[in-house]
C-alpha cells in the first residue's frame, strides 16, 4: 500500500506530464539564462500546474523548484523538475520527464519519475521497493564494465571548463556503450529498472536526481559521489549504478583525475 502523499505525487506527475505532451513537438517560447541553458514557457507552465496542486492539498509543505519555489512552509519539502530534458523538447528530442521527489528532516521519503511519451511511471518509496506502471523493478545483474551500459551528462559550462570530457572518453573505451540522453531522471530511473548499469555527473541540482535516488536505491542499486562517498542532496558530482560496477566506476574516475592532474 503506498502512500497518500506519494499516491498524491504519481496523480500531480501525470498532469504535469499531460501539459508536457500537450505543448511536445509545438512551437515554443524559449528563453536563455546561460549560452545553452534554456527555459521554456512550457516549463513555466507545468511548474506552477505542480506548485498550485502542492499548495492547494498540503499548504504547510515547503517547495523547492527549478525555475521557482516557496521554502516559507513549515511541513515536509518537495524537490520539483516540471521538465527534466528542457533542451531535449525544446529540439523535440523524446527523452524527457517530470520528476518530483519529496524528503522530511532531510531524508528522501518518496520519489516519482514520469516519461509522458512513453505513459512510463516510476514510483519508489522508502522501505517500500520501487516500481514502473505498478511492476516490481530491479536494477541489473550486470558485474563487469566491459559489458555495461552506462550514462551521463555534461555541465553547462562544458565550453569553457572541458569538465567530464576526459571521464567520458575513458568510459567509452572501457565499457560496452555510453549513452548522453540529458535527462537525469531518466537517467536514474532507468538504472533502477536494470536498462542502465551505472551513470556519472557533475553539476546537477537537487531537482534533477532527489526522485531517482529513492528510485536506484529502492531498486536494490547504489548511489555516492565519484569518490565513493554517501552522496547528499546538493552534492555536486553524483555517481550511481547496480552496485555491483560501483567501485570500479569510482576507480577509473579516480584514475582519470591522477591523469589529469598529474
Amino acid at each position: 500500500m503506498i502512500s497518500e502523499k506519494l499516491n498524491f505525487a504519481m496523480d500531480v506527475a501525470k498532469g504535469a506530464g499531460e501539459i508536457l505532451k500537450k505543448h511536445f513537438g509545438k512551437s515554443k517560447e524559449i528563453m536563455f539564462k546561460g549560452e545553452i541553458d534554456l527555459v521554456t514557457n512550457v516549463d513555466l507552465e507545468s511548474e506552477k500546474f505542480i506548485i498550485g496542486k502542492i499548495k492547494d492539498r498540503y499548504p504547510d509543505d515547503e517547495i523547492l523548484a527549478e525555475e521557482s519555489g516557496d521554502l516559507e512552509g513549515r511541513g515536509g519539502l518537495w524537490i520539483i523538475d516540471p521538465l527534466d530534458g528542457t533542451t531535449n523538447y525544446a529540439h523535440d528530442y523524446p527523452k524527457f520527464a517530470v520528476s518530483i521527489g519529496y524528503s522530511e528532516e532531510g531524508e528522501l521519503k518518496f520519489g516519482v519519475i514520469y516519461d509522458p511519451l512513453l505513459n512510463e511511471l516510476f514510483y519508489a518509496e522508502r522501505e517500500r521497493g520501487a516500481f514502473l506502471n505498478g511492476e516490481s523493478i530491479k536494477v541489473s545483474f550486470i558485474g563487469n564494465l566491459a559489458v555495461s551500459l552506462v550514462a551521463t551528462g555534461f555541465t553547462y559550462d562544458v565550453r569553457t571548463t572541458g569538465r567530464n570530457i576526459p571521464e567520458f572518453n575513458k568510459f567509452q573505451i572501457t565499457v560496452q556503450g555510453v549513452r548522453r540522453d540529458g535527462s537525469a531522471a531518466l537517467d536514474l530511473a532507468y538504472i533502477a529498472s536494470g536498462r542502465f548499469d551505472g551513470f556519472w555527473e557533475y553539476g546537477l541540482k537537487p531537482w534533477d536526481v532527489a526522485a531517482g535516488i529513492v528510485l536506484v536505491e529502492e531498486a536494490g542499486g547504489k548511489v555516492t559521489d565519484m569518490g565513493g562517498a554517501q552522496y547528499k542532496v546538493g552534492d555536486y558530482d553524483i555517481l550511481a549504478s547496480n552496485g555491483k560496477i560501483h567501485s570500479d566506476m569510482v576507480e577509473l574516475i579516480r584514475e582519470v583525475r591522477r591523469n589529469n592532474n598529474g
